[in-house]
């Protein structure tokens, strides 16, 4: 397998008040092109810092990003929103669905920042509720779903611009423990039938093991006998 994401050397830290707090030193790491990992570790340790660092959200101090192959930690800003658009899809706790849209909607909103035609878009939105399962929801609104609904329709936008890696954020933090299995098969789905690259930052031991391998971070470090799994 190739390497999809290699992080070289990144340094990462925060200024809280007068205190410099370190998140990242010298983190050398990578995930392969099809992976499916999740990140597990107590609060504070760096699982959502790592995420922002891998979508481009969050710029690291030191230290190289590559993504297939290429630099993206000296984008501008530009080059980096136009890249996370084509490449990464977000898939959060709490679903962020505009409330006064459709599913059908809610999923198109990515690519509005494309060029594509809107039939082309109708073709694409329909195709991501049908991945999810929910092609008779895409004229429901967000109160008229339930909470597993509303994230597979997050699901749905999180792909519907057919991106090669997908961050999800504690993605079944918010759903009972049925709905969140179903959600986490969802995402198994796509990682194996469609081949997408998945890096899940999860409070729970059972969703991890959904997931091809789990993470342990502690302190900005990795667990040596995970990574190496």
């Amino acid at each position: 397998m190739t390497d999809l994401i290699r992080l070289t050397n990144v340094e990462k830290s925060y200024t809280r008040g007068k205190e410099k707090i370190a998140i990242f030193d010298k983190l050398n790491m990578h995930f392969e092109q099809g992976d499916f990992v999740a990140v597990m570790g107590p609060s504070g340790s760096g699982k959502t810092t790592l995420l922002n660092l891998l979508g481009g959200t969050d710029k690291a101090d030191k230290g190289e990003i590559e993504f297939d192959g290429k630099r993206i930690d000296n984008l501008s800003e530009g080059k980096l929103t136009a890249w996370r658009a084509a490449n990464v899809g977000f898939i959060f706790q709490f679903y962020n669905l505009m409330p006064m849209l459709t599913a059908a909607q809610n999923v198109e909103l990515p690519l509005l920042l494309t060029k594509l035609s809107p039939a082309k878009r109708r073709d694409n939105v329909a195709t991501a509720l049908k991945i999810v399962g929910l092609e008779d929801r895409a004229k429901h609104r967000p109160r008229e779903m339930s909470g597993g609904q509303q994230q597979r329709v997050a699901i749905a936008r999180a792909i519907v611009s057919d991106p090669k890696l997908l961050l999800c954020d504690e993605p079944t933090g918010d759903l009972d423990r049925s709905t969140a299995d179903e959600i986490l098969s969802t995402l198994q789905l796509l990682n194996r039938e469609l081949g997408k690259t998945i890096v899940m930052v999860t409070h729970d031991a059972e969703a991890a093991k959904f997931a091809k391998r789990t993470l342990h971070l502690d302190k900005g470090k990795f667990n040596e006998r995970e990574l190496a799994a």
